[in-house]
């Protein structure tokens, strides 16, 4: 049986969010992107509206008297390509200006949300979405009722808020009766102006708020159940069976090569109990010693039984095994430093050994 909703008591996981994000589920809100594109609309038609206006009542001039035709005659065929051709110079001169800061301040407030995110997954066709219950059912939810809650309550305040805005302004705007219209337009456009900005604030503050209510409410809806993140983690980490599967596997490997590792060594360091460290050195092929095999606890006992096996030497040198793991990988030569010490224990070995394979190493 599927787990209730009042089961999904923790905290989605970057996985979740990440799918979610995929599959376009992200926190958006419309009323964010719909007041930043109406305060920035208004700022520019209130500094640079004279200029549009004034061009697009040159350009109208213009238009409406084929002063750009050849001969003033919009009647010709060549003429009426020539005033399309020129209609669009004036949309894009006198229009286009404020389109491309809309379109710029949308698409801002949209990647501000939201990041930059591209994907078809809400567009592909689904049965779910055009099923008739589920879209009934889907407006009488409580999603729907609290976004038509809000919807309701943003209507009434910005209503209330905008009557007490007019009333403040009451004196001012009888007074711009007794004036001339040449007098009373610049009023006018001031008196909108301060009211839409005013206007546009509050819409901006209900704007955040809601912002906000759709992250909560998207982290809400992604909560999972506590199965839910164990199978999730089981799945990241892996089944426990097939990592101790490996783990055996990789195990076998490594005693494998230490058995094929351990009989060319010379000499193996020991410390003698925790670290051993089984070192080659061939002074025609190599600059230095070097570390065929290293291991620490078991894989160091290890170490010292297949020594044993093949009659290698085992020398206990304590800091040296401890500074040998530390600094040097399989197949890598010791360092400089430790010359003088791997030197005098490959003296000691080739002396207790029937004759001298090579001579040791020089310090």
């Amino acid at each position: 049986m599927a787990e209730s909703d009042a089961e999904k008591t923790e905290a989605p996981t970057p996985r979740r969010l990440a799918e979610a994000r995929k599959d376009g589920n992200v926190a958006r809100s419309t009323d964010l992107t719909a007041a930043l594109v109406l305060l920035v609309t208004i700022i520019f038609i209130y500094f640079a509206g004279r200029q549009v206006f004034g061009g697009m009542q040159h350009y109208l001039n213009d238009y409406l008297a084929a002063t750009h035709a050849v001969d003033n005659n919009p009647t010709r065929l060549t003429a009426l390509s020539e005033m399309i051709y020129y209609g669009l110079f004036m949309f894009a001169s006198t229009i286009g200006p404020i389109l491309l800061a809309i379109f710029a301040i949308s698409l801002v407030a949209t990647v501000s949300q939201v990041g930059f995110l591209l994907t078809t997954k809400p567009l592909e066709p689904s049965i779910g979405r055009i099923n008739p219950l589920k879209g009934i059912a889907n407006l009488f939810n409580a999603r729907s009722g609290v976004r038509l809650s809000m919807s309701l309550l943003k209507v009434l305040f910005i209503s209330l808020l905008a009557i007490l805005l007019i009333s403040m302004d009451l004196e001012a705007i009888v007074h711009m009766s007794g004036l001339t219209p040449r007098q009373s337009f610049p009023l006018i456009g001031q008196l909108i102006f301060s009211f839409s900005l005013k206007i546009v604030a509050v819409l901006l503050i209900l704007a955040i708020i809601d912002f906000a209510f759709q992250k909560w409410q998207r982290s809400r809806e992604l909560r999972m159940t506590k199965q839910e993140v164990k199978e999730e983690m089981k799945a990241m980490e892996g089944d426990p069976m097939v990592k101790q599967r490996r783990a055996q596997v990789a195990k076998q490997l490594a005693m494998q090569r230490l058995s094929q590792a351990v009989p060319s060594a010379d000499v193996i360091v020991t410390n003698p109990t925790h670290f051993a460290i089984a070192l080659k050195y061939d002074s025609q092929n190599m600059r230095a010693p070097t570390v065929v095999a290293k291991g620490a606890d078991f894989m160091a006992m290890r170490i010292r039984q297949i020594a044993n096996l093949h009659d290698i030497p085992i020398v206990e040198r304590k800091p040296l095994a401890r500074a040998l793991f530390s600094a040097c990988d399989i197949g890598q030569e010791i360092p400089a430093e430790h010359y003088a010490a791997v030197a005098e224990i490959l003296a000691y070995v080739y002396r207790i050994s029937e004759g001298s394979k090579q001579p040791a190493l020089a310090t």
